[in-house]
This record gives structure tokens, C-alpha cells and sequence, in this order.
């Protein structure tokens, strides 16, 4: 059994990780912004990224640290300074204060591709961080993660519930279910696969899925047959910058966002996959695609 200081634990994949820690025995420290319903086995510390006295607190008798928390959208570079840079600065330190050696870094496909938009250049510059610290570290880039409870991919199911998708350029992406990525960190927080690696996870599926593919499947997951659209960079930079105009700084769509979006290759590498002794994805993307709508449906989520 360890002692896993885990952030991020409020978030969706933070969620779903706490869950496999406590089912294989662990106990987690998970640090909260607001006060959480009492869970056994989890001790809930109060406090954020940029207090250094709650981090403290949060790896105190910790065997490992599991870095989850991040920002995936925010309306300038500061913002991802803050949320990726800072934050995982912040936990290094207080890491190597606590006398903790095993660092697990949750990245981003995003990471590769540094040049191509701030969230990506921030998750490059946090993995650099966690390359330089000095611990014993190890790192996952996901892909898309989805799964019940996620809201990240939810509009993509209700646009496939109308029968029409609106997709990214044409490209190619990964994904994987939220309980398999859990699957994977917990693994790798209790002691396995090799110092330093950086692994690339996915749902097994070869050369990933065409965009056009996913939202056939998604279709197929919500019982109906889709048209899928895909939508131009141009498109959807002006889309951007509308959406900027409409809501400022609580634009989802943000200029940063939109060349993400519009990257043609987000699947996993197949050299940096896990070897198959440490960890493989044992939900098949349409099955969880469909238990996905239903739980969706249970919450009224999705008609």
C-alpha cells in the first residue's frame, strides 16, 4: 500500500484515479480548492497550486506524488504560466521538500508540438521542469479522454444526437477512457514501469482514428446516423475571435484553442506506448462510447 498526494483530484480524470487508488488499496492525500464530502481512505487538504504551505501539507508522508491538475484553456499566456509552468514548479519543490523521490507528471499529446499554440508550449515547459528536478520521474501525455462524467467531449455526443457533427480539419486522433488512463497512473504511482519515461497511451487502436471515423462511432454510441463536417483553420479562427468578442475571457473557443484544435496528427506515438506487461486499455472505444451516452442520458445530460 502508498500514500499517493495526488491534485487535480476534484477534476474528471482526478476523479476517476482516487477511485483505482482506494479499489487497490492505496490511501491518497488529494489537495481541494472547496471543502469535499468525507471519502475513506482520501484526506482532503485545503489549498491550490500557488500555496506553497497547503503543498506542503498535501506530499507530508506521501510515498509519491500524482500531478494531474492543470489548465487545458485560459484566456492568455499568463494563464497557462499559472496553471502548467507554476503549478508544476511549485509541486516539484514541494516534493523534494517532503523528501518525496517518485514524481508522476500527467502532460499532453500537446507537449510535442511546443511552437504550435500557448497551452502547448506550457505543457512542453512543464515537462522540462519535471525532466530537470532531480526526482524520480515519470510522465504520461493522454490523448482525448472521455467517459462518463467528462464535459470536454459532451457537445461532440449531443451534436451526434442531432445527426450532425462539426468536425476539425481532416486529421487523425486518440483517445481513451477515463478508467483506463486512471489505470494507467495508479500503476505507475505504485511503483511500476521505468524511471523516466514518458508514455503514451491509448485505446489500442492503430494509427488512431480518422476524425470522420470518431464521429461515425459516435453516432453508432447515441443511435443515430451522422453527417460529419469538417470545418477549415479559417473557419475556425473566425470562430475564435467571435467567440472572444461574445464572452472575453470566459471564451471557449479561444484563438490558442482553435489552432489546437486544427493540428492534423493527435494520436499517440506507438514507440511510446506502455509494454504491454505494465499496463494495456481494456475498454474498446465503442462500448465506451456507448456507456458514455447512457450515463449521459441517466443524468439528462444528453436527450
Amino acid at each position: 500500500m502508498s500514500v499517493i498526494a495526488l491534485t487535480g483530484g476534484t477534476g474528471f480524470v482526478g476523479g476517476a484515479s482516487i477511485t483505482q487508488a482506494l479499489d487497490q488499496g492505496h490511501q491518497v492525500r488529494a489537495l481541494t480548492r472547496r471543502p469535499q464530502p468525507t471519502r475513506d481512505g482520501v484526506t482532503w487538504v485545503a489549498g491550490a497550486l500557488d500555496d506553497p504551505d497547503s503543498l506542503a501539507e498535501l506530499c507530508t508522508g506521501a510515498d509519491c506524488v500524482l500531478h494531474i491538475a492543470g489548465v487545458v484553456n485560459a484566456p492568455d499566456r499568463a494563464g497557462f504560466v499559472a496553471g502548467n509552468i507554476t503549478g508544476t514548479e511549485n509541486m516539484l519543490a514541494a516534493a523534494k521538500a517532503a523528501g518525496v523521490a517518485r514524481f508522476i507528471h500527467v502532460s499532453s499529446l500537446a507537449a510535442r508540438e511546443r511552437d504550435l499554440s500557448n497551452y502547448c508550449w506550457s505543457k512542453a515547459e512543464a515537462e522540462a521542469l519535471v525532466i530537470a528536478s532531480g526526482l524520480e520521474w515519470q510522465m504520461v501525455r493522454p490523448p482525448a479522454v472521455y467517459g462518463p462524467g467528462d464535459t470536454e467531449m459532451l457537445d461532440l455526443f449531443r451534436m451526434a444526437a442531432r445527426g450532425v457533427v462539426m468536425l476539425p480539419p481532416a486529421g487523425r486522433m486518440s483517445v481513451v477512457h477515463v478508467a483506463d488512463l486512471a489505470s494507467m497512473l495508479v500503476r505507475l504511482a505504485s511503483g511500476g514501469g521505468e524511471p523516466g519515461a514518458i508514455y503514451e497511451v491509448d485505446d489500442g487502436t492503430q494509427r488512431g482514428w480518422s476524425h470522420a471515423d470518431f464521429a461515425n462511432a459516435l453516432g453508432d454510441a447515441v443511435g443515430r446516423k451522422v453527417r460529419a463536417f469538417s470545418t477549415p483553420k479559417l473557419a475556425l479562427n473566425v470562430a475564435a475571435h467571435a467567440d472572444r468578442l461574445m464572452r472575453g475571457k470566459g471564451a471557449k473557443l479561444t484563438p490558442d484553442r482553435a489552432r489546437y484544435i486544427a493540428h492534423s496528427d493527435w494520436t499517440a506515438d506507438p514507440l511510446r506506448r506502455p509494454p504491454r506487461e505494465l499496463w494495456q486499455p481494456a475498454i474498446a472505444t465503442r462500448q465506451g462510447l456507448a456507456e458514455t451516452a447512457r450515463w449521459y442520458r441517466a443524468k439528462g445530460w444528453l436527450k
